[in-house]
């Protein structure tokens, strides 16, 4: 029935259709039980069915579903509101706001942007992923599947390398570099475009489908700096790294960043839809009033979720798990590395961590085919395993951080067979 009346366009990574799901675990609709180490796409840091998610679900629509927050308000956008301008970093008076998809923040961020700016030109960056809007398609790097045949794009979107250290673009050695490659950023403005027409500057903190490269605190530092000096919008996408993916509520704490604006969604709603964009108040209240919004921006059962999420971070200690989740998988992926020619890089922050593949560690050759062979080996004995990158050789984890330390081990040891295999040159 999917093949007959769904078009080919949404992707499916398993053909798997699942009956329920809880925890870290799916049971397909044949009682397959599968371990979960994709997360919907990073949505669902605190878990499938958290009962507080699934209780304040319950809750909410029992007394209303929707009233479209424009024509009459609910609490739970306010209170929600309130506790993302509590949460995002920075030491400076906030504001908020709703939407439905990640795609719909970084729009948004950047129609604020230009309105606070009175220019135009965004500047995104190489391996970047921000939507499949016109708009965000435009400012996303990879062109198959992405761009492909959608064309033609949105103007004024221009494009710089990112700080890929383990392919550094400039070709220089990360220990010694000082970060240069966001100093490119300043000759950018003479050959690409002039800082006096760029209305914001926005990047991930890592990048999520280019392959989940992290770079030093330093280069996110230089070029806000830089942002500053030029009366840039420095915007933060979080909205892969948001709410826990990294041990931290932000990805941006780490570095000491406090962003101007930062789009949020996937795991912000433990698995509804929803997203937000939270920053300086003088920037976010810029837009005239009916200048953002939506209809179901901020639906109530989404905030209500929302709202759980939060609350479920701070009784569970969710953050502290994360971050535990996170030494152990950069343990055991170090670990690989000595064992298994294959794996080029071992990266991440926190839990979301990647493995490079490559066929040649000099070269640094992309082993494509073979990532493709091993997430498919881990998918079809019941791991659901996501690659990325710009040429689809990274080995990326997203699992619920409410993951146990049975079912990790259970996916991890599902792994490491799959690159024995690879080894064995059996894949």
């Amino acid at each position: 029935m999917r093949d007959r009346y769904v078009p080919k366009g949404p992707f499916n990574a398993s053909r798997y259709i699942a009956a329920s799901a809880n925890g870290a675990m799916i049971t397909d609709i044949d009682g397959r039980e599968l371990i979960d180490f994709a997360g919907g796409i990073g949505v669902v840091n605190v878990g499938h069915c958290h009962p507080k998610v699934v209780a304040a679900i319950k809750e909410q629509a029992e007394k209303f579903i929707h009233t479209c927050f424009h024509i009459v308000m609910y609490e739970p956008y306010i209170k929600l509101a309130k506790k993302l301008c509590e949460l995002a970093p920075g030491d400076f008076e906030k504001m908020a706001l709703f939407a439905n998809s990640g795609a719909e923040a970084v729009e948004n961020t950047v129609k604020i942007a230009r309105c606070h700016t009175k220019r135009q030109g965004v500047v995104v960056f190489e391996g970047g992923f921000h939507g499949r809007t016109l708009l965000t398609m435009s400012m996303t790097s990879k062109v198959k599947p992405y761009k492909f045949g959608f064309g033609p794009f949105a103007p004024e979107v221009y494009r710089m390398p990112y700080a890929y250290c383990y392919r550094c673009p400039i070709g220089l050695d990360r220990k010694t570099c000082n970060a240069a490659c966001a100093d490119l950023l300043k000759d950018f403005f003479i050959g690409h475009a002039a800082a006096e027409s760029v209305a914001a500057l926005v990047v991930e903190p890592v990048l999520g489908e280019g392959g989940f490269v992290s770079p030093p605190s330093l280069y996110f530092q230089k070029l806000a700096a830089i942002c500053r000096d030029n009366g840039i919008v420095f915007v933060a996408d979080e909205v892969q790294t948001g709410f826990g993916r990294t041990g931290e509520y932000f990805a941006m704490t780490h570095h000491n960043v406090a962003a101007d604006m930062t789009s949020v969604a996937k795991s912000l709603g433990g698995g509804m839809p929803i997203s937000g964009v939270v920053g300086r108040r003088e920037i976010v209240d810029a837009p005239q009033v009916g200048g953002t919004g939506g209809t179901y921006g901020g639906n109530p059962l989404s905030c209500a979720s929302a709202l759980a999420v939060i609350e479920a971070f701070e009784e569970d200690k969710l953050l502290e798990r994360g971050r535990a989740l996170g030494e152990k998988l950069q343990a055991r992926f170090a670990s690989w590395m000595q064992k298994y020619e294959i794996i080029g890089e071992e990266r991440g922050l926190g839990p979301m961590r990647a493995l490079e593949l490559v066929t040649d560690r000099e070269t640094k050759a992309p082993a494509t085919t073979q990532a493709k062979a091993l997430v498919k080996y881990c998918v079809d004995r019941g791991l659901l395993l996501l690659s990325c990158g710009t040429h689809g050789n990274v080995i990326r984890t997203l699992m619920p951080l409410v993951i146990t330390d049975e079912q990790l081990e259970r996916g991890l040891a599902i792994l490491e067979e799959g690159f024995s295999e690879l080894a064995k040159g059996t894949l």
